[in-house]
């Protein structure tokens, strides 16, 4: 018998063997790096390993170039961030009292971010994939594309799961309006 964590990274490196050449690919054509291309490559394999973990080796072209244009934009958008952050702060510096002030508010989202990845692998397994591609900016008419699913299940799926994630959310004070 096959360990299941075995089998799921057997699945995932012959998936980015597989297509390791359109996801780098994806990632030049944005402008990248080789090492931020590099990064491209490792975002989609967690990428997918989080979000598909249950079929990783039945996924199809469409999902993973649409997974690694996704990993090259948010690269491409935190390089952004982090040279604005870097401008900010130095003009910053001088105007803020307290910079503990944003180093808290960054741990209470960071915290924030761990409770709904919590509660979404508390979810009905079908649920599961299609709330997290959502939260991860896919639309729902493209997650039935990518998933190979009709409207009507997906659009099923992901009101039911993102109802599931709502009342959830609220019975631990994470829903907006709750004592958090």
């Amino acid at each position: 018998m096959t360990d299941p964590n075995q089998r799921l990274s057997t699945s995932l490196e012959e998936l980015v063997t597989r297509f390791g050449r359109m996801v780098r690919r994806v990632g030049f054509d944005h402008g990248l790096s080789e090492a931020d291309v590099e990064e491209v490559v490792q975002e989609v394999r967690i990428r997918i390993w989080k979000a598909r973990a249950d079929v990783v080796a039945e996924l199809r072209a469409a999902y993973v170039h649409r997974t690694a244009v996704s990993a090259a934009l948010d690269i491409i958008r935190r390089r952004r961030s982090e040279s604005r952050f870097g401008d900010e702060l130095a003009e910053d510096m001088s105007a803020s009292n307290d910079p503990s002030l944003d180093a808290q508010r960054g741990l209470e989202i960071a915290e924030l971010e761990a409770g709904v990845a919590q509660i979404v692998e508390t979810l009905a397994p079908a649920r599961r994939p299609v709330v997290r591609m959502y939260l991860q900016g896919y639309a729902r008419e493209e997650i039935a594309e990518l998933l190979g699913w009709t409207e009507g299940k997906t659009r099923n799926l992901l009101y039911r799961g993102l109802a599931d994630l709502r009342s959830k959310l609220a019975a631990k004070g994470l829903a907006p309006g709750g004592d958090r």
